[in-house]
């Protein structure tokens, strides 16, 4: 199987992510929740990984990094325990659906929502999101790249304007932690919510977020925290505040390794291997007649992912023929996206997504190219 599917999940990981997952399966105990030493390696293990995340989102203090199951639960958090219903909040057609559905549920209860919506390449409008801000503007929430086109937006840019106007900016870096540099500090992140299982290459179930001191977010969950047992109220501490419950200390082993390989490796390493795979097969099938590709790839920075559509078929169809015929894994339909596709214009056909790693090969790119060719033909 070619695997190029990894804007979804990486399967393919450094093998010693899997070997500290078993490792962790037979030896560690409940963080914070007793003396033995089985407690107190998950704890060092649990802190380790905050200081190795603090490291590679250039954050100020690993006490910041909450840990979640995943962007998802991340954005869900932060959105329901940032937003009010007095608040106006600024967003762009380009999110996924765990930005989308938590802003529409506020919506419901008073807040108001501006999308700033894309143009024919995928691209957003600084100056109009600037114009967007009123006076009870609470924030931006948006995207760092888009899973459809891999459109890049310039987080810095986008740092400065919410600064300049006090407004909080909350940046979802699913598809970019791992693969494309961030700077919490430089770029003026208020919160960023991550996933461990994509770019990062740890295990599913591991995600998390930075969060600015003085940043104060309701939680979402409340309960055990193994301090403070006899307070009725959660403790306010961070990160205790926004991790009710045992966290998951097996994933979050295996996503301290994966840390480790990209520390090792080098960010900059992996991403451009990464950028050379999805630049090699756009090239090659962005001249193919009858084969349209969606997003700006005058972008030198973006997302290693292509997007296109092959003549009209849907692109469910096209998915199973790279499946079946040539082995070839692709994320069809409407990958959450859903205004994304509006804007594009095609949200009847779809899309057939094709995300690349570091772990793809020269040879693979040529196959898949190779494929498209002749599903074309």
């Amino acid at each position: 199987m070619i695997y190029m599917d990894n804007a979804a999940t990486t399967m393919q990981k450094p093998p010693q992510v899997a070997e500290a997952v078993v490792r962790a399966m037979g030896t560690l105990g409940n963080a914070g929740r007793g003396a033995s030493e089985a407690s107190l390696g998950a704890a060092r293990v649990i802190y380790e990984t905050r200081e190795q995340l603090c490291r590679l989102f250039h954050g100020e203090d690993p006490r910041q990094i909450v840990f979640t199951s995943n962007a998802t639960e991340s954005l869900n958090t932060v959105i329901g325990g940032l937003i009010d219903p007095e608040d106006h909040v600024i967003t762009t057609a380009m999110e996924h659906n765990s930005v989308l559905r938590p802003l529409y549920a506020c919506g419901q209860t008073g807040t108001e929502v501006t999308i700033l919506g894309c143009d024919e390449k995928g691209n957003i409008s600084y100056e109009k999101l600037e114009a967007a801000i009123r006076e009870n503007t609470k924030a931006i929430i948006c995207t760092h790249g888009s899973n459809l086109t891999g459109n890049l937006n310039d987080a810095k840019k986008i740092g400065a304007i919410a600064k300049k106007y006090g407004v909080l900016f909350v940046l979802d870096a699913s598809q970019t932690a791992g693969h494309v540099p961030i700077d919490v500090q430089e770029m003026q992140i208020d919160v960023l919510c991550f996933t461990g299982h994509k770019g990062l290459l740890g295990p599913q179930g591991t995600g998390g977020m930075y969060v600015r001191p003085g940043v104060q977010i309701r939680p979402l969950k409340r309960g055990g925290s193994g301090i403070d047992t006899y307070n009725k109220d959660h403790p306010p501490q961070m990160p205790t505040a926004l991790e009710a419950g045992t966290l998951n200390g097996h994933g979050i082993a295996g996503l301290n390794a994966a840390l480790y390989y990209i520390e090792e490796t080098g960010l900059e390493t992996i991403g451009n291997l990464a950028l050379e795979r999805m630049r090699r097969f756009y090239d090659g099938v962005s001249r193919i007649p009858g084969v349209t590709v969606y997003g700006d790839f005058s972008q030198k920075d973006r997302c290693p992912i292509v997007s296109l559509n092959v003549r009209d078929y849907d692109s469910a169809e096209v998915s199973d023929e790279l499946l079946m015929t040539y082995g070839i894994t692709t994320r069809p339909g409407g990958h959450c996206a859903p205004l994304m596709h509006e804007a594009l214009g095609n949200v009847e056909q779809g899309a057939v997504r094709f995300s690349f790693s570091h772990y793809n090969t020269e040879a693979e790119v040529e196959d898949a190219i190779r494929a498209i060719r002749e599903i074309a033909e």
